[in-house]
């Protein structure tokens, strides 16, 4: 089967044009389910004349499954170049980057249905958590899916600050994406990079490469004219992406430490566990935010969320969107 995909890829040409969403999503799936083959596969004649190598020579040379099927004219890949690919890890790119898309598409219907910067923020940012937190505990409840990790109190305790700054840097986020469109919250959420670099090395004293400090170069000048011709430009989403910005700052450095306490990882057992107890700890502080600034209207919310299915729906895809592509 393998021989005959290659063969196939070497001798016709596509007969339909695909949309570019569902021809991302195929062609992950693909080289996912490539790398996944291990079968090996016989000699066959390509264009050209050139004949690939027996499954035996090949896999001395050390190339992946992906890379013989690619390596369809020509006669072979260049040493050294799909061999390096990491297909998971670009994989795990891209869905990231879907789960992202869709996560503020179904964020953003919420805040706006549900009255925008004067509605419920908070509430809403908070709820997605405890969506996550929902998911986490099915995946420790349902049978053969994730074990229970054998942490501590003192575990727990030193992971409070990780669980605090992931708080601040969700629910500001959410203020951003409130007060102003999503593409200028966005914007200046890419600034990420610089604040945690400053608060690295002012903070944590840090050292970091001249080589790094220049690459921010580029990312600040981007962030500052994206910012300056952005027609729905708006201080408070502003302060809030900056805000979120500097939290997540602080949660990047204060969990890589965290990481360094002996034994933590393997009590943990995963990083999806790792993941879970932060957004338990996350949702925790967010509860009495919650109730000092928006406590006085959850009846309000609550008849919003009884009567309108665009915010009861995207409440909840949006925080399942949120914590799967975190995760």
């Amino acid at each position: 089967q393998s021989a005959q995909s290659c063969a196939a890829t070497a001798t016709a040409r596509p007969q339909v044009q695909v949309s570019s969403r569902m021809s991302m999503r195929f062609v992950a799936l693909a080289l996912l389910a490539t790398t996944a083959h291990g079968a090996s596969a016989p000699a066959l004649r390509l264009r050209g004349g050139a004949t690939t190598k027996s499954s035996a020579v090949v896999a001395e040379s050390g190339l992946t499954p992906a890379s013989r099927c690619l390596s369809t004219r020509g006669g072979g890949v260049p040493s050294g170049v799909m061999s390096k690919v990491d297909v998971p890890l670009l994989s795990y790119f891209a869905f990231w980057y879907l789960g992202n898309y869709y996560y503020n598409i179904a964020n953003k219907q919420c805040l706006k249905a549900a009255g925008g910067a004067a509605g419920f923020p908070m509430t809403i940012g908070v709820l997605q958590l405890g969506v996550g937190v929902l998911y986490a505990l099915y995946m420790w409840a349902a049978p053969d899916s994730r074990s229970v990790p054998s942490v501590t109190k003192d575990d727990l305790v030193k992971m409070l600050p990780v669980g605090f700054c992931a708080m601040g840097a969700h629910c500001f986020s959410v203020f951003a994406l409130s007060a102003g469109a999503v593409s200028f919250g966005q914007i200046v959420k890419a600034a990420e990079p610089a604040f945690a670099a400053v608060v690295s090395t002012a903070v944590y004293g840090k050292s970091i490469s001249t080589a790094k400090w220049l690459a921010l170069i580029p990312v600040i000048g981007g962030v500052v004219l994206a910012s300056v011709k952005e027609l729905d430009f708006a201080w408070s989403a502003l302060i809030a992406a900056c805000t979120a910005n500097l939290f997540a700052a602080f949660k990047a450095n204060e969990n890589k430490k965290l990481m360094e306490t002996p034994g933590l990882k393997d009590r943990i057992g995963s990083v999806g566990n790792q993941f879970a107890l932060t957004t338990i700890l996350s949702f925790l502080f967010g509860l009495p935010l919650l109730l000092a600034r928006e406590g006085h209207k959850w009846s309000e919310f609550v008849s919003l969320f009884r009567s309108n299915s665009v915010i009861s729906t995207n409440l909840f895809t949006s925080g399942l969107y949120f914590y799967l592509y975190n995760e």
